[in-house]
This record gives C-alpha cells, sequence and structure tokens, in this order.
C-alpha cells in the first residue's frame, strides 16, 4: 500500500498519525473528566485545558517531525542517492559525514562499504586492462583500417539501423545530412534494392553475397554495392544483420573510357594511312614486290585488328551482373532529382552490362525527351527478350526522328569523362537504338541489350579474406517507446542559447547545439552545432552570459532552416534537456515555419536529478554535474554545446542509478517523474 511513497512522506505520514491519535487521546481524556466531574458550570475550564494540551501536544509532533525530516529523512535520502551514484556512476569522493551525523554508525558504515566496493572496482580493473590492452589495440587498428579503406563499409542490424559506418560512406550518402547510428539506411539509400538483395540472401544457403545497384535518396547518386549476410554463431533463429560495401566507380569508368578512347584513336589514325600509302604505291607501278607485299600485309593486319577491336569491345568492357530492378530504381533516383516524372518497372532479369553507362544514357534520353515536350506520360519498361532483353522508353506523343535522336547520342553523359556519348556506350555494349511509333497515340525508343537471364538462382557462396567478430546489440524496436527499455533508446541531449528568458514576449534562439547518445555512451562523432540568426538584437545582459554576438549570427541561418535541420538529426530518437519545457517552448513557437513538430518523446535531466536524488536538492546543472563528478571547463559553460556535454555525461551517468531503482523503461521514467510537477511540468 505505501510502498510508492517516498521514505519523506512515510515519515510524514507516521508523524500526522501520532499527532491525530494524540489530539484524540486529549479529546477522550477531556470528555471523560467532565462526565465524571457532572458540574456544567467547569465546562469552559475542561474545553480551554484541552484545547492547551491539544495545540502543545501538535507543535511538539510537528517540531519533533521537522527535527526528524531534516537529519534523519533527508540525511538518508541523501545518503542512498550518494550510494547509489557511487555504485552505479563511478562517482568519486567520501560519504557527507557531517549530513549524516544524526544516524549514528550508518554513514561511516556505509562510507566503508563505498570505500571497499571503489577498491574492488580498481583491483579488479586493473587485473582486467592487462587482458583488455591486447584487445583494444587491435580495435583501434581495425577502426583506423575501416575508416581509410576506399570503400564505404555500412554495417546495419536486421531492421535496417546503421551500427557501424566508415568515414567514406559519409562522402557517398552524405548529402545534406551526415549518416548517423542507430538510424534508418533507407534515409539515405532507397529502399529497393536493398530490402531485395536482404530477401536473396535470406533465402541463400551458407555464405552468400549479392552485388546490387543502388541509388542515394538525395541527389540521385548510382553506387555499386555488395551486401554480406553477418550470421553470428549466438544467433538462434534470429534475423542476422548485414555488411554493406558501396563504391563509386566513376573514376574507373573515366579510366577505361580513356583507354577505349585512344584505341580507337589509334586505329582510325593508322587506318587511312595504310590504305593511302598502299594505293600510292600501287599506282606507281614499283617492281618492288616485297615492298608491296609487307606494304599489303600491314594494311591487312591493321584492318583485321581493327575488326576484331570492334567485336570485341562489348567483351572487354569491365560489365557486371545487374538486376534489371535495380537498374530501374537507379534510373527513377537520377530522373527524380532532375524533377521529372516517369514510370518504371523491370521484370525478373539480371542482366550483363554496365549499369553506370547505361542509366546515365537511359537519364540523357528522358531529360531531352521532357525538355522536347515530350515528357508526358514517360515509362520504361525492361523486358525480357532472348538471349538479351529490351529497355522500352515510351512516352505519349509523336515518334522521334531519327536525326534528333542521333544528335542526343553524339552529346557528352554525366559519367565522370567529357567525351563518354550515347554512341559510345552503345558501342561498348555491341547494341543500337531506335525510335519507333506505337499504338494508341504512343511512341518510344527501343534498346536491345546482348545477355540477360531469369533472376531465379540464388546468389553463390563466395570466399572471406578475413573474419571479425563484432559485438553489436541487437534491439527490438517493435514495441512502443513507453515499453521499451532505455538502454534501446536513442536519445538526443540538446541545448540552446537565447536573447532572453521570455519566448513569449519575443525573445529567439542564438545557438542550438545537440549530441546523440547510443548504447549508453555519447557518439564523439555525431554532433550538431549551430548559430543561429534571431532577427532581432541580442541584449548586453545576455552577451555576457553566452557571449554570442550580433556580428556572430548576422551571416547565419534563421531558426526556419537551422531548425529543419536540427529535426532531421534527432528524428526517432529521446530528446533530452536540462530545463526542457524553456527550450522546447524556443522551437515549439517556429513549428509553422521549421514544417516539422517537436512530438519526440522527452526526458528532462532536472526532474531525473529529483527522481535520482531527492526533490529537496538543488537542481541546477552546476549542482548536479558537481554531485555527479563532472567539470565543465570555465569556457565551455553556458555555451549550447558545453552545456549540451556536461548535460549529455550527467544523463549517462543517471541511467545506471535509475536502472538501480527498478526504473528500466520509458514508461517506467515518466511515471516517476510525474510525480515532481512541482518543480518542472512533464512533457510527454
Amino acid at each position: 500500500m505505501f510502498k510508492g511513497l517516498s521514505l519523506r512522506l512515510r515519515i510524514f505520514l507516521f508523524f500526522a498519525l501520532v499527532a491525530l491519535g494524540s489530539e484524540a487521546a486529549i479529546g477522550v481524556a477531556v470528555y471523560l473528566g467532565y462526565s465524571r466531574l457532572g458540574n456544567p458550570d467547569a465546562l469552559s475550564a475542561f474545553v480551554t485545558t484541552g484545547a492547551i494540551a491539544g495545540f502543545v501536544v501538535l507543535g511538539l509532533v510537528a517540531w519533533i517531525w521537522l527535527l526528524f525530516d531534516e537529519n534523519v529523512a533527508k540525511a538518508i535520502e541523501g545518503l542512498s542517492a550518494r550510494l547509489r551514484a557511487k555504485a552505479h556512476a563511478d562517482v568519486e569522493g567520501g560519504i557527507d559525514g557531517e549530513r549524516a551525523k544524526y544516524l549514528g554508525d550508518l554513514a561511516p558504515a556505509a562510507d566503508a562499504v563505498a570505500e571497499t566496493l571503489s577498491e574492488t572496482r580498481n583491483a579488479l580493473a586493473q587485473a582486467v586492462q592487462r587482458e583488455t590492452t591486447r584487445l583494444a589495440t587491435e580495435k583501434a587498428r581495425l577502426e583506423a583500417l575501416l575508416a581509410d579503406v576506399p570503400e564505404g563499409v555500412l554495417l546495419c542490424s536486421p531492421d535496417h539501423q546503421i551500427v557501424f559506418y566508415n568515414g567514406q560512406v559519409a562522402e557517398l550518402i552524405g548529402g545534406a545530412h551526415a549518416p548517423g547510428l542507430d538510424r534508418p539506411v533507407f534515409d539515405w539509400l532507397r529502399e529497393g534494392p536493398i530490402a531485395h538483395a536482404y530477401e536473396r540472401l535470406l533465402a541463400a544457403e551458407g555464405d552468400a553475397a549479392s552485388d546490387l545497384l543502388c541509388a542515394t535518396v538525395d541527389g540521385g547518386r548510382v553506387l555499386s554495392a555488395r551486401m554480406r549476410l553477418l550470421r553470428l554463431p549466438e544467433e538462434e533463429g534470429g534475423y542476422p544483420g548485414y555488411v554493406l560495401t558501396l563504391r563509386d566507380v566513376t573514376s574507373d569508368l573515366a579510366v577505361h573510357a580513356k583507354r577505349e578512347r585512344l584505341l580507337e584513336e589509334i586505329f582510325d589514325r593508322v587506318r587511312r594511312p595504310a590504305a593511302n600509302l598502299q594505293m600510292v604505291i600501287g599506282a606507281r607501278g614499283d617492281d618492288d614486290t616485297a615492298l608491296s607485299d609487307e606494304m599489303r600485309a600491314l594494311a591487312s593486319a591493321i584492318t583485321e585488328l581493327g575488326q576484331r577491336y570492334d567485336d570485341a569491345r562489348a567483351d572487354w568492357w569491365p560489365m557486371s551482373e545487374t538486376r534489371a530492378r535495380d537498374l530501374a530504381d537507379g534510373l527513377a533516383a537520377r530522373v527524380a532529382a532532375d524533377g521529372i516524372a516517369a514510370e518504371v518497372e523491370a521484370e525478373r532479369l539480371i542482366l550483363r552490362i554496365d549499369a553506370f553507362e547505361i542509366v546515365a544514357l537511359l537519364s540523357l534520353l528522358v531529360r531531352n525527351l521532357a525538355g522536347a515536350g515530350r515528357g508526358e506520360g514517360l515509362h520504361l519498361a525492361i523486358s525480357a527478350d532472348p538471349p538479351g532483353a529490351t529497355v522500352r522508353l515510351s512516352w505519349q506523343g509523336a515518334a522521334l526522328p531519327v536525326a534528333e535522336l542521333d544528335q542526343w547520342l553524339e552529346a557528352p553523359l554525366e559519367v565522370g569523362l567529357a567525351d563518354v556519348t550515347g554512341r559510345a556506350v552503345l558501342r561498348t555494349h555491341g547494341t543500337e537504338c531506335w525510335p519507333e511509333a506505337e499504338e494508341d497515340g504512343r511512341a518510344s525508343i527501343l534498346l536491345p541489350l546482348r545477355a540477360a537471364r531469369p533472376a531465379v538462382a540464388p546468389p553463390h557462396p563466395a570466399p572471406r579474406s578475413a573474419i571479425y567478430d563484432f559485438d553489436l546489440l541487437s534491439k527490438a524496436r517493435t514495441e512502443a517507446v513507453a515499453n521499451r527499455k532505455l538502454t534501446d533508446l536513442t536519445f538526443v541531449v540538446f541545448d540552446t542559447e537565447t536573447t532572453g528568458l521570455l519566448p513569449s514576449q519575443g525573445d529567439e534562439i542564438v545557438q542550438i547545439a545537440a549530441v546523440r547518445c547510443v548504447n549508453g555512451r555519447r557518439i564523439e562523432g555525431e554532433s550538431f552545432e549551430s548559430l543561429v540568426n534571431p532577427g532581432r538584437n541580442i541584449p548586453a545582459a545576455s552577451i555576457a552570459v553566452h557571449h554570442v554576438t550580433n556580428e556572430m549570427v548576422a551571416g547565419a541561418p534563421d531558426i526556419a532552416a537551422v531548425g529543419r535541420t536540427f529535426h532531421k538529426f534527432a528524428e526517432g530518437s529521446v530528446l533530452v534537456a536540462h530545463n526542457a519545457p524553456f527550450d522546447l517552448e524556443f522551437l515549439r513557437r517556429h513549428e509553422a515555419g521549421i514544417g516539422h513538430r517537436f512530438d519526440h518523446p522527452v526526458l528532462d535531466t532536472v526532474l531525473l536529478s529529483a527522481v535520482v536524488f531527492g526533490q529537496h536538492e538543488t537542481h541546477t546543472l552546476d549542482a548536479l554535474t558537481e554531485r555527479l563528478g563532472i567539470h565543465i571547463p570555465e569556457a565551455a559553460r553556458h555555451t549550447a554545446m558545453g552545456d549540451t556535454v556536461a548535460t549529455a555525461d550527467a544523463f549517462l551517468k543517471m541511467l545506471p542509478m535509475l536502472s538501480a531503482r527498478g526504473l528500466e523503461t520509458f514508461g517506467d521514467v515518466v511515471a516517476e517523474v510525474k510525480k515532481h510537477g512541482r518543480l518542472l511540468k512533464d512533457l510527454n
């Protein structure tokens, strides 16, 4: 019945019950005494005596309760909070004996237990350190290796959340927003090819790998990728994560295209002089039979080599097996990035092509069709046409003249080399394309592809050159936030600096900073910080606090632009702030201009501090960090990033303390902080 009540409240109720019982006893005694005396004139004397006794007893009980609350109840709560901080947050320092001086030997005993725990922890750490040094060194080397490999490496969980990425990934897929841990990979890469490849690998047997073509969400950049499942020995029936390597082959295409242009130029420049020389010798009628024979042999050899070069061109160019649906998805991303509406569909085929050149060629044709007024009802279909396939690009309208198509094919493509034209792509693939008129007032461009096969066979196992084990946390994200454990949530801790303390009277944000916390640690490489132009003057009193001047924000973006970027950074996470209602009020006033609502789940470190250390304590950021042994450099205090980092470190230290109190889930914590609504309003 009383388990949910705090110690101080229970003690208060105890003394209230004592006072109530004492008052009742005095009342009964006065009544019985008056009844036995039987003198009506003595009633006022009995009432006066009872009232005086009642007030004396009530005052005495209240005085004893105040002493007990101050010197026992508060001391016990402070002692327990300090013990939890030392046990779960590894906070240095001893127990405050002065505050617990009336608890007898309890405080020294608790201090001795805490010190013994610290000594045991230190001894264990020293013993473990010798064994972990080698692993830490190997981990650092592996991180350095993965950070500098020329290809982008992504490690994703079964539900496609990013759990590892290297620096190259940020350059390949970053766009306007850098990738982040515990964020859906589909925020940066289009879903179709990746999801299909994952399904194929799940259906395959053994350690299979799948090559695929994928495009970025922003900008429609097309990348070559390889996916391999990460099947760990401890998995029992669960779906595995996967490794995705990404490569931009534009530079490779440039090298191959340059070599092809060189060979083509060699044959063009040698064929004509050889033929002309043979004609000159024949016209002179020289009797030098040996010279004539050698000249004819040279001309014949050049002609034969040129023919063999033309025939083999489509074979030596670096072709890869690409799924038709991936090709269609890549094209859809490219044309969507150009603002062109086109419907694409493809049969389940595997094509042997240079996918990047084909996508670039088809993108050129789509752009030119749209620019020539033939963009209505654009439709691209890839269908089987044994032994190859046919790409049909159709539209509503008249057929395209052959001369105009030839002119388009002579234009350069955007694949990294200016002289790679549509005609060169056709020669590389040993094919041609032509316009046709169709029924129902439609027209099309047909592009045959030489080699294709049905996509029915599962991928074949590919050999590994190295095997690594990553200690990754597999999370279940199917439950509502309230039912999820705190350790399974991603947090974005943020802070703002403002022109003043009254948003309702026109004060605005001048700086905002945030960091991401995943798996109980602050991610060093994932932070957000930006100055904000408030659109008004910053008072001198505010500048003295946060040192953000009017000159610093003069060229900064406004809150609408910064708010959109911050909202994207915090997407899918729990927001954490110190005095969150203050910071969020500034943001929520501009939700219309930002175009997004800040309806995230919220935790406030002021309320969490009240839960952990008791409501009677001081809960400023300085007081909280001091209790937790966190040092804020003077230069970083009252800066958005400095206060954000301090708040994040304090929050992370309080997480195990909350867990030790039995508050495991987000819902548990919210229910507990609502009991401290006298301090701040909970925003959930």
